[in-house]
């Protein structure tokens, strides 16, 4: 410290370049001349690039891994499975149309995955550049800003985890767009047996959650990239669980009466599958593979213990004993 009060040293501190404070903050390269390279000052990274072990932004030109394609992957399903869920809610049970809703739901949330990894840089194709999450901080640069002297903040702010923050509000957009463009037109052809009202409920409810899941993203991004395998795993054990009580389902000859149950059944087999290879990321296959003959014991175990748990028999048991 007391070397910078006297006079000499201060010239040749500022000729040498002066640490890069903050976590996220990096000198860009201006200027490669062989093996050398220029450096400017020390800011925030441009976007698609991230700082290196020496404070360097560099290019992002790695690919997603399975488990970056795996949340990505959890994040497109989010508004695809609530259009499932609301158009089921609101078209009842006398209406014909849920099921081209559903139909359009998936085309509309298929062509926003499309079109947004087409856009996505490199432009045109499926693939995508990235960089690689290192740490749950990764996601939110902009708590890391540094004050060198508590009264300036340095603004680093960038995407580190390039474009698996951005890419999500990208694709969120495209399905809003697409849901706009085509439900309408399709509800007011085929919504037989609906009242006005209730017709555009499904579309109404999608009108809602859509920033429900862009704040979602904003903010816990970084929480769901490493706990969505156990959100999926829990959330569709509970929601069979409610829909076969609901359905009144207590045998396998109740789920064979509709076709409907089963189709839900399969669905959320698929859900808790998904889940199982999210956890396990499918590293060593011989391993991980027969956990996937795990996912129907819960319907299993549901069916077997179902009528031990009956409401109605439990008070009539409890009757008889007093």
């Amino acid at each position: 410290g007391g070397a910078a009060v006297t006079g000499p040293p201060v010239p040749a501190a500022v000729d040498i370049q002066p640490a890069c404070l903050g976590l996220y903050c990096g000198r860009t390269v201006l200027a490669v001349n062989g093996s050398l390279e220029t450096y400017g000052d020390c800011g925030v990274c441009p976007r698609g690039q991230r700082t290196d072990d020496n404070k360097i932004c560099r290019e992002c030109v790695g690919s997603p891994d399975r488990y970056d394609w795996l949340y990505l992957g959890f994040m497109a399903m989010l508004p695809l499975v609530l259009h499932w869920f609301f158009i089921e809610w609101y078209s009842g049970k006398k209406s014909s149309s849920a099921l081209f809703q559903h139909i359009s739901a998936l085309l509309e949330c298929s062509v926003a995955a499309f079109v947004t990894l087409l856009v996505s840089d490199p432009v045109g194709s499926l693939h995508i550049r990235s960089c690689k999450v290192k740490k749950l901080s990764d996601w939110y640069t902009m708590l890391y800003n540094p004050s060198p002297d508590y009264v300036t903040t340095v603004h680093c702010t960038h995407e580190a985890v390039y474009p698996l923050y951005t890419i999500v509000f990208i694709y969120y957009a495209f399905c809003l767009v697409l849901m706009m463009l085509l439900r309408p037109f399709l509800v007011k052809k085929i919504a037989c047996g609906l009242g006005k009202s209730d017709r555009f409920k499904s579309i109404y409810a999608a009108l809602y959650f859509f920033p429900v899941l862009t704040v979602l993203q904003a903010v816990g991004g970084g929480l769901l990239y490493y706990a969505f395998p156990y959100i999926i795993l829990v959330l569709s054990l509970v929601t069979l669980a409610v829909y076969m009580s609901a359905s009144e389902v207590e045998s396998f000859k109740d789920l064979l009466v509709r076709k409907k149950r089963l189709v839900v059944l399969f669905s959320h087999w698929l859900l808790h599958a998904y889940g199982i290879i999210s956890i396990s990321k499918l590293d060593k296959l011989e391993q991980n593979l027969p956990l996937l003959a795990l996912v129907p014991i819960p319907t299993l175990f549901y069916l077997l213990t179902a009528k031990y748990t009956e409401p109605s028999r439990i008070l009539a048991e409890s009757g008889n004993g007093h």
